[in-house]
């Protein structure tokens, strides 16, 4: 069965089946620890996907806003000193400036996807003598509901957005009293309220934007907030979310306004999940360094038990070199199985915790994720430690002097 081996791999695997209780211990040293490496780095691979879908869905990777107002200081003429305290303006609600032009310049930027227009701005929702204040959201159907995933979140109603029509969330639907196909008077900027049928109501996971999120078709938005041919604000989606702060930094040079990226905003959740990150980094490191303690450990005391073995196969013309990657063998085929059976164990505790854990509602935690890359690097990885971890008890055992060892 192992004639196709050369001497070094037969004595290595003679080695291990000889001194099998050793052999057990390591492995499972090995496996545990490969174990919790592939676990936690499956589950917050998972996890930071779940939060990234989340993000992504439910918000644009890039808007383009009008720039702020800012105050300037009157001149009192020459001679004269004027010590005037300056206040930041109150930020009225605007167009963006020739936003045509921009909207052309962005859909014309390499790796810009899809732009929507929006027009947006506060309101009042009025149902018989309930009333709420409300955001209201006058999108593009087609493009912004490609950016931003409100049809997935419907929960009651179905998806038809045109100019008499408007979509609530749950909470604002509780509080005044309504469901689909009833009809809200809403007023805004403009002095003539507008009765919308309410389409759909969704639930976008947030009780805050439940109650206050609305939207309306593109045009009645802009009719409601005294924003004819005005936009309050470009919606961009990218191919590549991770270099949305660079495209926006591009765009607000090249534009004038002011481009805000979900990066940007989403500061908090990155610096969280550079945590996360570096945690797992370490714990990582910590695991592979005791592994290898454990390997060299085992093999140091392989090499004092077999001295007058290794001491015969020297007298019998066994080089150094041969002796030497025997050991690095043994150590190389203890990492690279105990690496696999430690992915095993590693995705069946990460089945089971997918499956047991749910959220309130009985949805999935986290996505479950089990990247063939990790698995195959943390087997490449267990073999480099275990050779590394035999390297000092292999070299022990290529000094050792033939009528020495025999001696014992």
């Amino acid at each position: 069965m192992i004639r196709w081996l050369p001497f070094e791999g037969v004595a290595a695997l003679r080695f291990m089946r000889e001194g099998w209780i050793q052999t057990i211990f390591i492995l499972v040293g090995v496996s545990l620890g490969v174990a919790v490496t592939v676990f936690e780095s499956s589950v917050l691979t998972g996890v930071q996907a779940n939060f990234l879908s989340r993000v992504l869905t439910s918000q644009a990777h890039i808007v383009l806003l009008p720039p702020d107002e800012v105050a300037r200081p009157l001149h009192a003429g020459p001679g004269l000193v004027e010590d005037a305290a300056l206040q930041r303006p109150n930020q009225r609600l605007r167009s963006i400036d020739q936003w045509q032009t921009i909207r052309e310049t962005v859909t014309a930027t390499p790796g810009v996807r899809i732009i929507a227009s929006i027009a947006s701005g506060a309101a009042l929702a009025v149902r018989g003598d309930a009333t709420a204040a409300i955001s209201l959201i006058g999108a593009e159907p087609d493009a912004y509901f490609s950016i931003v995933r409100v049809p997935d979140y419907i929960v009651a109603g179905t998806l038809r957005l045109t100019s008499d029509d408007i979509l609530i969330g749950t909470e604002l639907a509780i509080l005044l009293g309504v469901t689909v196909g009833d009809r809200l008077l809403v007023t805004a900027r403009s002095d003539t309220p507008r009765a919308l049928t309410i389409t759909a109501i969704f639930d976008l996971g947030s009780k805050g934007a439940n109650l206050r999120t609305t939207f309306v078709a593109f045009r009645t938005g802009q009719s409601l907030l005294n924003l004819v041919g005005g936009v309050t604000s470009l919606e961009i989606a990218v191919d590549d979310a991770f270099a949305a702060e660079t495209i926006a930094q591009d765009l607000a040079t090249r534009t004038g306004v002011r481009a805000d990226s979900w990066i940007k905003t989403n500061a908090q959740f990155f610096t969280a999940v550079q945590a996360q990150n570096t945690s797992n980094v370490v714990i990582s490191a910590a695991v592979a360094l005791s592994v290898a303690f454990g390997v060299a450990s085992v093999l140091v005391v392989s090499v004092v038990q077999r001295g007058r073995e290794i001491g015969i196969l020297r007298a019998m013309g066994a080089r150094r070199g041969q002796v030497l990657r025997v050991f690095l063998i043994q150590g190389g085929a203890l990492g690279i199985l105990g690496a696999v059976l430690g992915s095993l164990m590693g995705a069946v505790l990460l089945l089971i915790w997918h499956d047991q854990v749910r959220q309130t509602d009985g949805t999935e935690l986290f996505p479950f994720i089990l990247d063939p890359v990790l698995i195959g690097g943390t087997i490449a990885f267990a073999a480099i430690v275990g050779v590394l971890a035999g390297m000092a008890p292999a070299m022990q055992a290529a000094r050792l002097e033939p009528s020495v060892a025999i001696r014992g």
